[in-house]
């Protein structure tokens, strides 16, 4: 077991550590869709990069609704195991909508072991949610 501050550390440290491993600017928050969001997630039990949709339910719908009418270009060009689900809770039990890929290997954050794959990975499959952003952010937008 790890104490808070070591978890912490450790955390840190992968965050730094990924950072210098793939020195580049993420979209992440910087969508410029209000509530439309990317995200990486690494903790003690596993690993997945997200398109969240966290705004209210009118924009949450909104832009659903066009993702799902992008899904097969998403799964056949981008990101075969994308997992589109319209009703995620978080662990703080708020609902979102998230499109997800999630890494299907047991990793941790606390597992210096597990992070070289956890970080190639992460940069796979964020360059192509990216990718696919970018190429259909209009249609999304619209």
């Amino acid at each position: 077991m790890f104490s808070k501050e070591e978890s912490r550390l450790l955390r840190q440290e992968f965050w730094i550590s990924f950072g210098k491993s793939f020195p580049r600017k993420w979209i992440l928050y910087n969508t410029k869709l209000k509530g439309l969001s990317f995200k990486f997630h690494f903790d003690t039990k596993k690993a997945l990069v997200a398109l969240d949709l966290e705004d209210d339910l009118e924009h949450r719908i909104k832009y659903w609704e066009k993702l799902q009418a992008l899904k097969s270009i998403l799964l056949d060009e981008y990101i075969p195991d994308a997992i589109f689900d319209e009703e995620y809770f978080l662990e703080s039990h708020k609902e979102i909508s998230r499109i997800y890929v999630p890494l299907e290997q047991k990793v941790s954050i606390h597992n210096k072991n597990t992070w070289r794959d956890v970080m190639e990975f992460f940069n796979e499959k964020m360059s192509l949610f990216e990718a696919f952003f970018e190429e259909y952010k209009d249609i999304i937008e619209g």
